[in-house]
Parts: structure tokens; sequence; C-alpha cells
């Protein structure tokens, strides 16, 4: 957006993800309180979900039920297959903290995704290649290797080709398009709403005409309406990313390539 005439207006942009250090450090971020807070949050969450459980629900336990089962039966059963159960903890527990860290962004305490700094997110996608490696090689031993860059089938005069795009594929392609992918979406998102909020208040406070301040106003009010459609893209994002970590530990523990 440009500068209306006279100045004043800053649009945002890279800077304004970027937080200072805080009690006097450069690694203490408003990001980083937000990761552990978010962690804290998913930790109490499922330990108060799994106290004084009754065989007729109450609407507390109903939810938590229903939102274990989603991730569960629609993720964990459906794309692992019969060896699932060991993950289940996993993909639930990722879901709801990719989750509650999304929707940082729209509760007005916060008001910042943490994963729109990509740091967070590749920490994330470590833990999830960390994961799927470690259950290639619990499954498979040593074969692992072989089964994750030579798919079966292959002549041995086409290795040399073969294997270097298996590798780029399983243990390069494969986080970066899923950090990425996370990223891109919360700082699209976050930066959106901030052009239709900074950009609506100026409009309406620094501007002359009615013209202009009207549009500020229309500009604010579709702001909140963002605001809701970033509270279904963080749920996207979280499934997404939950579904995409449960396809990649399918791939490593499956008999085939």
């Amino acid at each position: 957006m440009i500068p209306m005439e006279g100045g004043g207006y800053t649009p945002p942009g890279v800077e304004d993800f970027q937080f200072p250090g805080l009690f006097g450090t450069d690694w203490i971020t408003k990001p980083m309180v937000q990761a552990v807070i978010a962690a804290l949050v998913v930790i109490v969450i499922w330990w108060l979900a799994s106290r004084r459980l009754t065989t007729v629900p109450n609407k507390r336990q109903f939810l938590m039920e229903y939102l274990y089962g989603f991730i569960r039966n629609g993720v964990g059963r459906d794309v692992l297959g019969p060896g699932f159960r060991p993950y289940i903890g996993l993909l639930v527990g990722l879901f709801t903290y990719i989750l509650v860290n999304n929707w940082f962004g729209e509760l007005f305490l916060f008001m910042f995704p943490t994963m729109s700094n990509i740091g967070y997110a590749w920490g994330a996608v470590a833990m999830v290649l960390v994961i799927y490696v470690y259950a290639g090689f619990r499954t498979h031993g040593a074969g692992y290797l072989r089964k994750a860059l030579i798919p079966a089938g292959v002549p041995w005069y086409l290795y040399p080709i073969i294997v270097p795009v298996e590798f780029l594929s399983t243990f390069i392609t494969r986080p970066l398009t899923l950090g990425v992918r996370l990223f891109a979406n919360m700082f699209a998102g976050h930066l959106t709403i901030l052009v239709f909020v900074i950009g609506g208040t100026y409009l309406m406070t620094q501007s002359d005409g009615i013209f202009l301040k009207v549009g500020g106003g229309f500009s604010l009010i579709f702001s909140f309406v963002m605001l809701g459609f970033e509270l279904f893209i963080g749920f996207l994002q979280a499934y997404i990313f939950t579904i995409l970590t449960a396809q990649y530990i399918s791939s490593s523990i499956s008999e085939s390539h």
C-alpha cells in the first residue's frame, strides 16, 4: 500500500514479525513465550480431559472425546492403518499444539500466530523428521535406508539416479514443504489482517474526506471477517500438518515403498 499524501503511514511488513528480547535477553521473545504457553496449555487440557471420566460424558468430556476421535480415526487409523496405536498420542498432541499456536493470532491477548515465525515451524518439522526416520529404523532396522532410497523393482544400474532423487524427496523436500506450507499460510494471513487493521485505522483517523473514512471503517469491519477466516485456516493448517506427519510415518513403517 502506498503512503497517503502528507506521509505518516507505514505499511505493515516483515518487521512486524520481529520482536525484541524480553527480560534483558535476545532469545526470550514473544513467539518463544507463546510456544511455551501453548505446550503448557496442551498438557493441562489433556490432563484435565483424562480425569474423572464417566460412562455418560458431560459436555467437556464429549468435546475432548470428539477431538481425540477425530484425530484417532480420521488421521491415525485411516492413514497409518493397523499399526496406528503407538502414534496416536503424538498425532493428537501435535495437532492441538499447532492449533493453539495458530489460534494465538486471533486471541487479543497475543494477536500473533507463533508459526508465522518460520523458526518455530522448523522446530515442529525437525521433530516430525526425527520421528518418522526413527519409526522407519525401528520397524525395518538398517534396511530402512534401502527401503527409503531404492523403490522395489528398480534395476541396479538406475541406482545412481534414483538414490539421490529419493534422498532429496524423503529427507529434504518433505520437511521443507511441510514447514514452508505452515509458515507461509500463517504469515500471509496475519499480514493480511495487519493491512486491513492498520490501513483502516489510518484512513479513519488521519485522512480527509468522508469517502476515505467510510472506506477505513469498512476495512476495519472486514478485518474481523478475516479474523474469523483465519480461525478456519489455523485449524486447517494444523490438520494438514498432522495428516502429512501421519503419511510420512506410514511411508516409513510400511513394507512397500
